[in-house]
């Protein structure tokens, strides 16, 4: 995968690889001790009717483990 500032991807659009619009990007993770990015943290839609087996933070938001992205282009695509 190229290489991607992390600038350019904050409030990006999330989908999964089914299509469904997950939300948008918030923050990523990562552990402190490796050095290896832990979560894309995702703001959900307000569109409730997408369910997903992702975990979620204390304020709702959706921690999707980074080896999940697929692509970034206009969207960032996770696996589902």
């Amino acid at each position: 995968m190229a290489e991607i500032l992390a600038e350019n991807l904050s409030g990006k659009a999330v989908m999964g690889t089914d299509g469904a619009e997950l939300g948008m990007l918030y923050n990523i993770t990562m552990d402190l001790d490796s050095g290896r990015l832990d979560n894309l943290v995702i703001t959900p839609n307000d569109d409730r009717g997408v369910q997903t087996d992702f975990n979620t933070d204390q304020a709702g938001r959706l921690l999707v483990p980074v080896g999940r992205v697929q692509a970034v282009k206009d969207h960032m695509i996770i696996e589902r």
